[in-house]
């Protein structure tokens, strides 16, 4: 399902992720003063941004 939150359509998504990896996200997403799901949103697009295209 998809909705648009501040203009920007978002897509309900579930992975399966290690539960030490998971725990180590969550601490930065609070120290972060996000959410989970925002954090993730964060790393996810800096880490596409960063990879270089590929021809």
């Amino acid at each position: 399902m998809r909705t648009a939150i501040n203009g920007i359509p978002k897509e309900r998504i579930s992975i399966t992720v290690d539960a030490e990896l998971l725990e180590k996200v969550r601490i930065q997403a609070e120290q972060d003063d996000r959410s989970l799901s925002q954090y993730i949103n964060r790393v996810l697009k800096k880490a596409v941004r960063e990879k270089p295209e590929e021809d």
